[in-house]
């Protein structure tokens, strides 16, 4: 779905033998190609078949996340050439792993009945998850492919948004009643082919499909067989609606250590489960999401995206950094004659800028974070502020004070290097308000506090700090 940072080894050796493989066979093509006479088309064939068969004997062989993460790192053209390669029944495990970029280039390359073949191998809520990127055309084929349960169960899980509980759900899991015994559960057990994944937990529920409780497997294992089941299970569990926000879910999955948990409707009835992939989905979703939004990046970039592609990515942030630049050379523009008279000015201002620009991206990384995880209320905020000036008033005075003893001894001027200390304070509280105050107000308008977050603050604090240093050595030294 995404980049990976710790990869496994083999994964790696895998993605260099694939690479090889890729440049042996356009060395062999190459020289296919040069040879002359009857024997070019039998050359030519005999080395495609070589090479093509080891390639999917490898692939064969490899996880479906790691062939997603070879697929990502490779140029558009041997990306397709090994997508192509991929055994059929493995294709939409593939699509649900590779980043919302990768799979747009995959999808584009695919027929409709290749697309609707794919989906049908996929649960209903992996097929949710994989609706956005789909043609109506196939969505339709998918649904047609359906029985009517799974029907009614897909267009459950696509009526959720994204950010919602409901949007993280899956239907496979093991519900059983609350008037039976723990003898009646293991032979019903027994009769599975095997449990669903992440199965931690059997949800115990009436005889309207009201959750009740539910049975940890472990208990499960060592109780006696006689024991009914509303004796032994935990009967006040965290749950969740499906309007619930995901990341109220996830929040709850890191502080109870959960592996699964129900997901209920208005009248407590049993409707699906969030487990602990998923969770772990959407936080490295939402983190990369925040990432990219915090540099000005409208969307996940295909690292081999055509350049008009990655230009339309990232010029709307690239605009908005220029009209700010234009700004800041402005406030410069209006402080002339000073640095002209005191020609220290110009060498000294880019410092009160580049710290003050670095303590703003400090805390509005520390807040984005904070918001996301539901820290910050309208109680707090007041103290929040009080305490992020008195941190940059600290760091002023002791920065502030390393800067202005440089700049008394390079320039042999005392008042230069208060100048220099003053700002410095200024400059960071600035920082700090708004480095506080630009994600609050975002999230009060409905809108991302990591969008553009990096560029806003620096825009900002570069603009400031040129205006108070520039302003203090007007008034106290020019």
């Amino acid at each position: 779905m995404a980049e990976r940072q710790d990869i496994h080894p083999s994964v790696q050796d895998s993605l260099q033998r694939v690479t090889e493989l890729l440049h042996k066979h356009e060395l062999a093509e190459g020289h296919a190609h040069g040879e002359q006479g009857p024997r070019q088309e039998l050359v030519e064939t005999l080395m495609h078949k070589l090479h093509f068969v080891e390639l999917r004997k490898l692939l064969d062989a490899l996880h479906s996340a790691d062939i997603a993460y070879v697929l990502e790192m490779l140029p558009l053209e041997q990306r397709l050439m090994v997508w192509n390669l991929v055994a059929a029944e493995r294709e939409g495990e593939i699509l649900l792993e590779v980043s919302d970029a990768v799979r747009e280039t995959l999808i584009a390359h695919m027929d409709e009945r290749e697309l609707v073949a794919a989906a049908e191998q996929l649960d209903t809520d992996e097929i949710a998850d994989l609706a956005p990127d789909l043609p109506h055309g196939v969505i339709q084929g998918v649904f047609k492919a359906l029985s009517p349960g799974e029907r009614e169960q897909l267009r459950a899980a696509m009526s959720y948004p994204e950010d919602t509980a409901g949007a993280l759900m899956d239907f496979d899991m093991i519900s059983i009643r609350d008037d039976v015994t723990v003898e009646v559960v293991l032979r019903y057990l027994r009769r599975l082919d095997e449990m669903p994944d992440h199965t931690d937990q059997l949800f115990v529920v009436d005889r309207t499909g009201r959750l009740e409780g539910l049975l940890p497997v472990n208990r499960l294992l060592v109780t006696d067989p006689g024991t009914p089941v509303t004796a032994v299970m935990q009967p006040e569990p965290v749950k969740f609606h499906p309007e619930e926000k995901a990341q109220d879910a996830a929040n709850a999955f890191e502080r109870y250590d959960l592996v699964s948990a129900p997901v209920v409707d208005g009248e407590g009835k049993l409707v699906g489960r969030v487990t602990v992939n998923a969770v772990m989905d959407y936080i490295r979703e939402e983190t990369e999401s925040d990432v990219l939004s915090a540099g000005g990046l409208r969307e996940g970039e295909d690292l081999f995206a055509s350049v008009w592609k990655s230009v339309h990515n990232r010029w709307a942030w690239l605009a908005v950094n220029l009209v700010t630049a234009f700004i800041a050379s402005r406030v410069i523009g209006l402080f002339e004659e000073s640095i002209a008279r005191l020609v220290a000015l110009a060498a000294l201002m880019p410092i009160v800028a580049g710290i003050s620009g670095n303590s703003g991206n400090q805390t509005i990384t520390m807040i984005v974070r904070a918001l996301a995880l539901g820290q910050i209320t309208a109680a707090n905020a007041r103290k929040l502020f009080a305490k992020e000036i008195g941190v940059s008033v600290l760091n002023g005075l002791i920065w502030g004070g390393v800067v202005g003893l440089f700049a008394f001894l390079i320039y042999r001027n005392w008042q230069l290097g208060l100048v220099m200390m003053g700002a410095m304070v200024l400059s960071l509280m600035l920082a700090a308000v708004m480095g506080v105050a630009v994600p609050l107000v975002m999230q009060r308008f409905g809108r991302d506090p990591a969008l553009g977050s990096s560029v806003m603050i620096t825009a900002i604090t570069d603009s400031g700090g040129f205006f108070i240093f520039l302003g203090l050595a007007t008034v106290f030294l020019v």
